[in-house]
Protein backbone atom coordinates (compact mmCIF):
# COMPACT_ATOMS: atom_id res chain seq x y z
CA UNK A 1 0.00 0.00 0.00
CA UNK A 2 1.41 3.68 -1.39
CA UNK A 3 1.38 6.51 1.51
CA UNK A 4 0.80 9.99 0.47
CA UNK A 5 1.62 12.70 2.68
CA UNK A 6 0.05 15.81 3.10
CA UNK A 7 2.34 17.73 5.76
CA UNK A 8 1.84 15.34 8.79
CA UNK A 9 -1.14 13.67 7.44
CA UNK A 10 -0.66 10.22 5.71
CA UNK A 11 -3.89 8.88 3.66
CA UNK A 12 -3.45 5.13 2.89
CA UNK A 13 -4.47 3.87 -0.15
CA UNK A 14 -6.25 0.29 0.02
CA UNK A 15 -6.90 -0.58 -3.79
CA UNK A 16 -9.34 -1.16 -6.30
CA UNK A 17 -12.72 -2.30 -4.39
CA UNK A 18 -14.57 -2.81 -7.45
CA UNK A 19 -14.25 -3.25 -10.99
CA UNK A 20 -16.08 -3.72 -14.43
CA UNK A 21 -17.17 -6.69 -15.58
CA UNK A 22 -18.07 -8.78 -18.52
CA UNK A 23 -21.71 -7.43 -18.31
CA UNK A 24 -23.17 -5.27 -20.36
CA UNK A 25 -24.71 -2.49 -18.20
CA UNK A 26 -21.06 -2.18 -16.84
CA UNK A 27 -18.66 -3.19 -19.57
CA UNK A 28 -16.82 0.11 -20.12
CA UNK A 29 -16.25 0.62 -16.51
CA UNK A 30 -17.47 1.06 -12.60
CA UNK A 31 -16.87 4.31 -11.09
CA UNK A 32 -17.95 7.75 -8.50
CA UNK A 33 -20.32 5.64 -5.89
CA UNK A 34 -22.84 6.64 -3.19
CA UNK A 35 -22.12 4.88 -0.29
CA UNK A 36 -24.17 4.37 2.70
CA UNK A 37 -22.96 3.13 5.89
CA UNK A 38 -25.11 0.43 8.23
CA UNK A 39 -23.33 -0.65 11.00
CA UNK A 40 -20.78 -2.89 9.36
CA UNK A 41 -22.50 -3.17 6.40
CA UNK A 42 -21.14 -0.47 3.18
CA UNK A 43 -23.90 0.00 0.66
CA UNK A 44 -22.42 1.24 -2.33
CA UNK A 45 -24.85 2.54 -5.59
CA UNK A 46 -22.06 2.50 -8.08
CA UNK A 47 -22.48 4.53 -11.64
CA UNK A 48 -21.91 1.04 -14.18
CA UNK A 49 -20.96 2.81 -17.79
CA UNK A 50 -21.97 0.71 -20.75
CA UNK A 51 -19.80 0.73 -24.04
CA UNK A 52 -20.94 3.71 -25.76
CA UNK A 53 -20.88 5.45 -22.15
CA UNK A 54 -24.48 4.84 -21.33
CA UNK A 55 -25.02 5.16 -17.19
CA UNK A 56 -26.94 3.26 -14.89
CA UNK A 57 -26.71 2.73 -11.09
CA UNK A 58 -25.59 -0.11 -9.85
CA UNK A 59 -25.76 -1.72 -6.56
CA UNK A 60 -23.21 -3.89 -4.24
CA UNK A 61 -23.06 -4.48 -0.71
CA UNK A 62 -19.52 -4.39 1.57
CA UNK A 63 -18.96 -6.11 5.13
CA UNK A 64 -16.70 -3.84 6.82
CA UNK A 65 -15.00 -1.38 4.74
CA UNK A 66 -13.27 -4.01 1.65
CA UNK A 67 -14.85 -7.21 1.85
CA UNK A 68 -17.33 -7.41 -1.16
CA UNK A 69 -20.00 -9.35 -0.26
CA UNK A 70 -23.01 -9.07 -2.23
CA UNK A 71 -23.60 -7.62 -6.11
CA UNK A 72 -26.00 -7.77 -7.67
CA UNK A 73 -26.20 -8.63 -11.72
CA UNK A 74 -28.40 -5.48 -13.51
CA UNK A 75 -29.13 -2.32 -12.53
CA UNK A 76 -31.28 -0.95 -10.22
CA UNK A 77 -31.53 2.50 -11.27
CA UNK A 78 -32.11 3.52 -14.78
CA UNK A 79 -32.79 5.84 -17.18
CA UNK A 80 -36.55 6.83 -17.43
CA UNK A 81 -36.93 10.34 -18.62
CA UNK A 82 -35.82 12.28 -22.04
CA UNK A 83 -33.52 14.73 -19.61
CA UNK A 84 -31.74 11.44 -18.58
CA UNK A 85 -31.65 9.43 -21.31
CA UNK A 86 -28.02 8.87 -22.12
CA UNK A 87 -27.44 7.85 -18.25
CA UNK A 88 -27.76 8.47 -14.56
CA UNK A 89 -24.51 9.34 -12.97
CA UNK A 90 -22.33 9.82 -9.91
CA UNK A 91 -24.93 9.35 -7.22
CA UNK A 92 -24.47 10.24 -3.87
CA UNK A 93 -26.82 8.97 -0.98
CA UNK A 94 -27.87 9.71 3.12
CA UNK A 95 -30.76 8.84 5.17
CA UNK A 96 -32.46 12.22 7.10
CA UNK A 97 -35.06 10.80 8.97
CA UNK A 98 -36.48 7.81 7.98
CA UNK A 99 -35.97 8.35 4.64
CA UNK A 100 -32.79 7.68 2.17
CA UNK A 101 -32.39 10.53 -0.52
CA UNK A 102 -30.59 10.11 -3.77
CA UNK A 103 -29.06 12.77 -6.02
CA UNK A 104 -27.35 12.01 -9.32
CA UNK A 105 -26.59 13.52 -12.28
CA UNK A 106 -29.30 12.89 -15.29
CA UNK A 107 -27.67 13.49 -18.73
CA UNK A 108 -28.91 13.37 -22.31
CA UNK A 109 -26.08 13.86 -24.75
CA UNK A 110 -25.52 17.78 -23.98
CA UNK A 111 -27.28 18.80 -20.72
CA UNK A 112 -26.20 18.03 -17.06
CA UNK A 113 -28.34 18.45 -14.29
CA UNK A 114 -28.81 17.74 -10.61
CA UNK A 115 -32.03 15.39 -9.73
CA UNK A 116 -33.03 13.58 -6.70
CA UNK A 117 -34.25 9.90 -5.76
CA UNK A 118 -35.73 9.11 -2.02
CA UNK A 119 -36.38 5.25 -0.51
CA UNK A 120 -38.13 4.10 2.01
CA UNK A 121 -36.37 0.73 2.28
CA UNK A 122 -32.68 1.80 0.33
CA UNK A 123 -33.72 -0.97 -2.29
CA UNK A 124 -36.48 0.72 -4.43
CA UNK A 125 -36.00 4.61 -5.33
CA UNK A 126 -38.87 7.04 -6.74
CA UNK A 127 -37.45 9.77 -8.71
CA UNK A 128 -38.27 13.55 -7.80
CA UNK A 129 -37.20 14.92 -10.97
CA UNK A 130 -34.45 18.09 -11.51
CA UNK A 131 -33.84 19.97 -8.46
CA UNK A 132 -31.18 22.32 -10.02
CA UNK A 133 -31.39 25.46 -11.74
CA UNK A 134 -32.42 25.03 -15.69
CA UNK A 135 -31.13 28.34 -17.61
CA UNK A 136 -30.30 28.53 -21.04
CA UNK A 137 -26.86 30.18 -21.75
CA UNK A 138 -28.67 33.97 -22.61
CA UNK A 139 -31.09 33.63 -19.89
CA UNK A 140 -28.23 32.48 -17.41
CA UNK A 141 -26.41 35.62 -18.52
CA UNK A 142 -29.65 38.55 -18.08
CA UNK A 143 -29.55 37.08 -15.15
CA UNK A 144 -26.12 37.52 -13.17
CA UNK A 145 -25.54 40.47 -15.78
CA UNK A 146 -24.65 42.86 -12.82
CA UNK A 147 -22.06 40.07 -11.50
CA UNK A 148 -19.93 40.08 -14.90
CA UNK A 149 -16.81 41.15 -13.55
CA UNK A 150 -17.01 39.34 -10.84
CA UNK A 151 -14.30 36.33 -11.87
CA UNK A 152 -15.96 33.31 -10.29
CA UNK A 153 -18.79 34.47 -12.62
CA UNK A 154 -16.77 35.32 -15.78
CA UNK A 155 -15.33 31.77 -15.45
CA UNK A 156 -19.08 30.14 -15.42
CA UNK A 157 -19.89 32.20 -18.33
CA UNK A 158 -16.70 30.94 -20.19
CA UNK A 159 -16.89 27.26 -19.58
CA UNK A 160 -20.67 27.01 -20.76
CA UNK A 161 -19.93 29.27 -23.78
CA UNK A 162 -17.16 27.41 -24.69
CA UNK A 163 -18.92 23.76 -24.90
CA UNK A 164 -18.57 23.16 -28.43
CA UNK A 165 -20.95 21.00 -29.89
CA UNK A 166 -21.63 20.03 -33.55
CA UNK A 167 -25.16 21.40 -33.26
CA UNK A 168 -27.35 23.11 -35.25
CA UNK A 169 -28.42 26.99 -34.05
CA UNK A 170 -32.19 25.47 -33.09
CA UNK A 171 -30.55 22.71 -30.98
CA UNK A 172 -28.22 25.22 -29.15
CA UNK A 173 -31.48 27.00 -27.91
CA UNK A 174 -32.10 24.35 -26.03
CA UNK A 175 -28.34 23.89 -24.21
CA UNK A 176 -28.30 24.83 -20.42
CA UNK A 177 -25.40 25.66 -17.93
CA UNK A 178 -24.43 22.52 -16.11
CA UNK A 179 -25.02 21.67 -12.82
CA UNK A 180 -23.49 18.94 -11.57
CA UNK A 181 -22.27 17.38 -8.07
CA UNK A 182 -25.83 17.61 -6.08
CA UNK A 183 -24.82 16.62 -2.09
CA UNK A 184 -27.32 16.94 0.60
CA UNK A 185 -26.34 17.27 4.05
CA UNK A 186 -27.50 13.98 6.41
CA UNK A 187 -29.81 16.35 8.81
CA UNK A 188 -32.17 19.08 8.14
CA UNK A 189 -31.00 22.61 9.79
CA UNK A 190 -33.77 24.96 11.19
CA UNK A 191 -35.88 22.74 9.62
CA UNK A 192 -34.72 22.98 5.74
CA UNK A 193 -32.64 20.96 3.63
CA UNK A 194 -29.29 21.64 3.10
CA UNK A 195 -27.67 21.10 -0.38
CA UNK A 196 -24.19 21.80 -2.30
CA UNK A 197 -23.88 22.17 -6.06
CA UNK A 198 -21.53 22.91 -8.63
CA UNK A 199 -22.04 25.69 -11.08
CA UNK A 200 -18.60 25.62 -12.63
CA UNK A 201 -16.07 26.37 -11.13
CA UNK A 202 -16.79 26.97 -7.83
CA UNK A 203 -19.00 25.07 -5.14
CA UNK A 204 -22.33 27.08 -4.17
CA UNK A 205 -24.93 26.04 -1.11
CA UNK A 206 -29.01 26.33 -1.31
CA UNK A 207 -31.72 25.49 1.28
CA UNK A 208 -35.40 24.29 0.62
CA UNK A 209 -37.58 23.07 3.05
CA UNK A 210 -39.61 20.69 0.25
CA UNK A 211 -39.05 20.37 -3.20
CA UNK A 212 -41.81 21.82 -4.76
CA UNK A 213 -40.00 25.05 -3.23
CA UNK A 214 -37.34 25.04 -6.04
CA UNK A 215 -39.34 26.73 -8.28
CA UNK A 216 -37.78 28.88 -11.65
CA UNK A 217 -38.71 32.23 -9.59
CA UNK A 218 -36.65 30.55 -6.60
CA UNK A 219 -33.82 29.85 -9.06
CA UNK A 220 -34.08 33.34 -10.91
CA UNK A 221 -33.81 35.10 -7.15
CA UNK A 222 -30.63 32.50 -6.46
CA UNK A 223 -29.03 33.66 -9.91
CA UNK A 224 -29.15 36.84 -9.65
CA UNK A 225 -27.44 36.84 -6.08
CA UNK A 226 -24.91 33.68 -7.35
CA UNK A 227 -22.06 35.25 -5.58
CA UNK A 228 -23.70 35.33 -2.38
CA UNK A 229 -23.64 31.38 -2.63
CA UNK A 230 -20.24 30.31 -3.55
CA UNK A 231 -19.09 28.94 -0.34
CA UNK A 232 -16.06 27.57 -2.12
CA UNK A 233 -13.64 28.49 -4.65
CA UNK A 234 -10.80 27.17 -6.57
CA UNK A 235 -7.59 28.61 -4.91
CA UNK A 236 -4.56 26.11 -4.42
CA UNK A 237 -2.46 24.84 -7.24
CA UNK A 238 -4.04 21.25 -6.99
CA UNK A 239 -7.31 23.48 -8.25
CA UNK A 240 -6.57 25.53 -11.06
CA UNK A 241 -9.36 24.46 -13.10
CA UNK A 242 -11.92 23.77 -10.54
CA UNK A 243 -13.58 22.34 -7.87
CA UNK A 244 -16.86 20.13 -6.75
CA UNK A 245 -18.84 18.97 -4.15
CA UNK A 246 -17.47 15.37 -2.81
CA UNK A 247 -19.16 13.17 -0.53
CA UNK A 248 -21.81 13.97 2.02
CA UNK A 249 -21.08 15.90 4.83
CA UNK A 250 -19.81 14.36 7.61
CA UNK A 251 -20.92 15.96 11.23
CA UNK A 252 -18.69 15.95 13.60
CA UNK A 253 -17.86 18.34 17.00
CA UNK A 254 -15.53 20.67 15.18
CA UNK A 255 -17.89 20.78 11.71
CA UNK A 256 -19.31 19.91 8.82
CA UNK A 257 -16.56 17.73 7.36
CA UNK A 258 -16.46 18.11 3.65
CA UNK A 259 -14.42 16.09 1.30
CA UNK A 260 -14.63 17.69 -2.26
CA UNK A 261 -12.86 17.04 -5.71
CA UNK A 262 -10.37 19.61 -7.05
CA UNK A 263 -9.00 19.29 -10.81
CA UNK A 264 -5.49 20.79 -11.86
CA UNK A 265 -4.65 22.14 -14.90
CA UNK A 266 -1.81 20.51 -16.67
CA UNK A 267 -0.14 19.86 -19.84
CA UNK A 268 -1.32 16.78 -20.78
CA UNK A 269 -5.05 17.24 -19.53
CA UNK A 270 -6.75 17.75 -16.04
CA UNK A 271 -5.39 15.67 -12.73
CA UNK A 272 -8.43 15.26 -10.01
CA UNK A 273 -7.75 14.77 -6.45
CA UNK A 274 -9.60 14.61 -3.20
CA UNK A 275 -9.42 17.51 -1.20
CA UNK A 276 -10.74 18.48 2.50
CA UNK A 277 -12.72 21.47 4.42
CA UNK A 278 -15.04 22.20 6.83
CA UNK A 279 -17.87 23.70 7.53
CA UNK A 280 -19.76 25.00 10.06
CA UNK A 281 -22.49 23.09 12.08
CA UNK A 282 -24.95 25.47 12.46
CA UNK A 283 -24.36 27.64 9.21
CA UNK A 284 -22.78 25.58 6.80
CA UNK A 285 -22.08 28.35 4.21
CA UNK A 286 -19.14 29.62 6.37
CA UNK A 287 -16.13 27.96 5.76
CA UNK A 288 -13.96 27.28 8.82
CA UNK A 289 -10.65 25.61 7.57
CA UNK A 290 -9.34 24.25 4.50
CA UNK A 291 -6.50 22.32 3.29
CA UNK A 292 -3.75 24.08 1.31
CA UNK A 293 -2.88 20.79 -0.47
CA UNK A 294 -5.02 17.61 -1.49
CA UNK A 295 -5.78 14.10 0.90
CA UNK A 296 -5.09 11.58 -1.87
CA UNK A 297 -3.62 12.19 -5.59
CA UNK A 298 -3.36 10.07 -8.42
CA UNK A 299 -0.08 8.16 -8.00
CA UNK A 300 -0.86 4.62 -8.47
CA UNK A 301 -1.17 3.10 -11.70
CA UNK A 302 -4.90 2.42 -11.53
CA UNK A 303 -5.62 6.27 -10.62
CA UNK A 304 -3.27 7.14 -13.35
CA UNK A 305 -4.49 4.93 -16.50
CA UNK A 306 -7.92 4.23 -17.23
CA UNK A 307 -10.82 5.40 -18.95
CA UNK A 308 -9.88 9.08 -17.76
CA UNK A 309 -6.71 9.16 -16.53
CA UNK A 310 -5.15 10.79 -13.51
CA UNK A 311 -8.63 10.96 -11.74
CA UNK A 312 -9.02 10.64 -8.12
CA UNK A 313 -13.08 11.46 -7.88
CA UNK A 314 -14.69 11.21 -4.54
CA UNK A 315 -18.07 10.61 -3.66
CA UNK A 316 -18.79 8.52 -0.39
CA UNK A 317 -17.24 7.45 2.43
CA UNK A 318 -17.33 5.08 5.32
CA UNK A 319 -16.35 5.76 9.47
CA UNK A 320 -14.82 1.79 11.17
CA UNK A 321 -12.89 3.40 14.66
CA UNK A 322 -11.22 6.19 13.86
CA UNK A 323 -10.42 5.32 9.95
CA UNK A 324 -12.07 7.27 8.15
CA UNK A 325 -12.73 5.68 4.58
CA UNK A 326 -12.86 7.54 0.98
CA UNK A 327 -14.83 5.68 -1.94
CA UNK A 328 -13.51 7.29 -5.24
CA UNK A 329 -13.40 6.78 -8.99
CA UNK A 330 -10.15 5.85 -10.19
CA UNK A 331 -9.45 6.53 -13.41
CA UNK A 332 -13.19 6.83 -14.55
CA UNK A 333 -13.63 3.41 -14.71
CA UNK A 334 -13.03 1.61 -11.47
CA UNK A 335 -13.81 2.23 -7.60
CA UNK A 336 -10.98 2.52 -4.99
CA UNK A 337 -10.66 3.14 -1.51
CA UNK A 338 -8.31 5.31 0.94
CA UNK A 339 -8.49 5.60 4.71
CA UNK A 340 -7.05 8.24 7.21
CA UNK A 341 -7.32 8.89 10.86
CA UNK A 342 -10.50 11.20 11.20
CA UNK A 343 -9.22 12.67 14.51
CA UNK A 344 -5.86 13.49 12.85
CA UNK A 345 -7.38 15.48 9.97
CA UNK A 346 -9.64 17.04 12.04
CA UNK A 347 -6.56 18.50 13.98
CA UNK A 348 -4.78 19.18 10.54
CA UNK A 349 -7.96 21.21 9.31
CA UNK A 350 -7.87 23.61 12.43
CA UNK A 351 -4.70 24.23 11.91
CA UNK A 352 -5.76 25.64 8.34
CA UNK A 353 -8.22 28.29 8.75
CA UNK A 354 -9.63 29.41 5.81
CA UNK A 355 -9.67 32.77 4.73
CA UNK A 356 -12.28 34.40 3.08
CA UNK A 357 -11.12 35.70 -0.26
CA UNK A 358 -14.50 35.42 -2.37
CA UNK A 359 -14.86 39.04 -3.65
Amino acid sequence: MEIAEVKSLTAVKHGVVLEKTDRAFEALGVLNPAIYQDGNNVHMFYRAAKRGNFSTIGYCRFEGPKTLVERHTEPIFVPEYIYEIHGVEDPRIVKIDNKFYMTYVTYDGINACGALATSKDITSFKKKGIITPRFILNEFTNLIRKHLQTPSIARILAFNTERNYPLTETMKEHLYVWDKNVVLFPKKIDGKFIALHRLFPSIQIFSFEKKTDLTVEFWKDYIKNLPDHIILEPKYDHETSHIGPGAPPIETEDGWLLIYHAAEKREKGLVYHACAALLDLNDPSKVLSRLTKPIITPSEYYERHGYVNYVVFPTGTAIFDDLLYIYYGAADDKIAVASLNLNDLLTELKQNPHEDDIQ
